[in-house]
């Protein structure tokens, strides 16, 4: 089949059937029909992606390679950040972004164990996580209805002399207020972790200037999860403009080792065997030393070959989850006697995740038997995560034990997302005759039961 072909014209014929095989056996009709059921996210992707994922798969550089260099690069400048850092998921991300923070390079400025982040419990597990994995105390306080986000006048309250950092997320694509929070940060030297895993490509106006979430804060983290707004199927990343937390997060994500030389090169600092480290012999092989507790969580290339032909279709995809919830905000609005509608701030652009919905307490509904009926028609629900996390099974022997976490106030709001919020999806796969379906059905289950 490849007689008196070059490499590179083999390869291009490959790559030719290959958008043949897209258009014949992977391309869907995507006709909403009644009885069809509409995700709450999904893949949206085309042969330009399955191209890639051939190309890459061709090198058989199954790790890092050229397709995780271009990641990398082209999405620190989407996001006007200096430094990426890409990982094997977002709740990789997370941890890389925390257990960076506990690095000795950090001197004074370190997290140890005992000390404390102000986070929240209405949101996902893993913004949580790395906070207990690393001896470090949790303080929650609550978030705002109908924002979902962090409650900022409690901030200066859970605020001690153990607190180093806030890490949050900016809960469904809809950003925080990020003004208030890096100036209490900044006010009392504190690291601000943004959790921008459900909100890539929101903006924030903070001094007159419109910046994406996630490169406001110290470190950004996103996921590629297919749910998310861009997807790589698994995949994640860091990101920063802090050369030095670059250093450290880079270094916990491959192995904790000193070194920066990139796969496959060996002597990229010139003094390979000329250091001398910790109590090794001198001029050890710097390859293999280890200057952090780190992980391998590195992704494959292959991944970052999808991400990278993603990366061009995010601005379509942002744009698509901006109207898709604008339409659904508008069209629901005549039920905001029995539910209480998202709301934005002013100083916000979000790129939504998904649309949420609480119900009122005089509504008279249970949202499980709501939720119920939804499901039934076809339309696809997820809760608000974990509810409140502390009330999830993960948190039982702390509970018993009342130690290793702090709550400040009450968490009353975060409770009541606990039992009586959902959300359906915005994402970009949506269509005029989906998201009228969605509304007809929800206005049905209020005027006609």
């Amino acid at each position: 089949m490849f007689e008196n072909k070059t490499e590179n014209e083999a390869r291009q014929e490959i790559l030719n059937l290959v958008k043949q095989y897209y258009n014949q056996f992977l391309k869907k009709d995507t006709t909403f029909k009644v009885g069809d059921r509409i995700s709450y996210s999904g893949r949206i992707f085309d042969e330009d992606e399955v191209c890639s994922l051939v190309d890459s798969s061709l090198d058989f550089w199954l790790t890092m390679g050229r397709y995780s260099d271009r990641f990398e690069k082209e999405f620190a400048e989407f996001l006007g950040t200096k430094y990426c850092s890409v990982v094997n998921s977002g709740s990789s991300a997370n941890l890389i972004a925390f257990a960076a923070l506990t690095s000795p390079l950090l001197k004074e400025r370190k997290i140890n164990k005992g000390d404390e982040v102000i986070t929240v419990a209405a949101g996902f597990p893993t913004t949580v996580a790395p906070i207990i994995q690393y001896g470090v105390v949790p303080v929650f306080v609550d978030v705002t209805i109908p924002e979902y986000n962090i409650d900022i006048n409690m901030l200066e309250e859970a605020l001690s002399n153990k607190t180093k950092a806030v890490m949050v997320a900016h809960t469904l694509g809809n950003p925080f207020n990020l003004y208030k929070v890096k100036e209490f940060c900044d006010k009392h030297n504190l690291w601000l972790i943004e959790d921008n895993c459900d909100a890539l490509g929101s903006k924030y106006c903070i001094n007159g200037e419109w910046k994406y979430t996630g490169t406001i804060g110290d470190i950004g983290t996103s996921s590629f999860y297919p749910p998310h707004h861009i997807t790589m199927g698994e995949g994640g990343a860091v990101y920063t403009d802090n050369s030095l937390l670059n250093k450290i997060i880079k270094s916990m994500r491959d192995w904790g080792r000193d070194c920066a030389c990139p796969s496959g090169v060996d002597n990229l600092c010139e003094n390979r065997f000329n250091g001398q480290s910790g109590e090794l012999p001198k001029g050890y092989d710097h390859k293999y030393v280890y200057s952090h507790f780190g992980y391998n969580l590195k992704i494959t290339d292959m991944q970052a070959a999808i991400g990278c032909e993603q990366i061009r279709k995010l601005p379509f995809f942002i744009e698509a989850r901006k109207n898709n919830w604008i339409r659904l905000r508008e069209g629901l609005n005549c039920l905001s006697d029995k539910i209480i509608l998202p709301k934005l701030d002013e100083n916000t652009e979000p790129s939504w995740f998904g649309f949420l919905i609480t119900l009122k307490d005089d509504s008279g509904i249970s949202r499980e038997g709501f939720v119920r009926y939804l499901e039934d028609k076809g339309i696809q629900t997820r809760m608000l995560f974990a509810g409140n996390l502390i009330k999830q099974p993960c948190f039982d022997e702390m509970r018993e034990s009342e130690a290793g976490y702090r709550i400040v106030g009450n968490l009353k709001n975060t409770d009541k997302i606990m039992n009586d919020t959902f959300w359906i999806g915005v994402y970009p796969g949506m269509d005029d005759d989906r998201l009228e379906y969605m509304i007809k059905v929800i206005k049905e289950y209020f005027y006609f039961r």
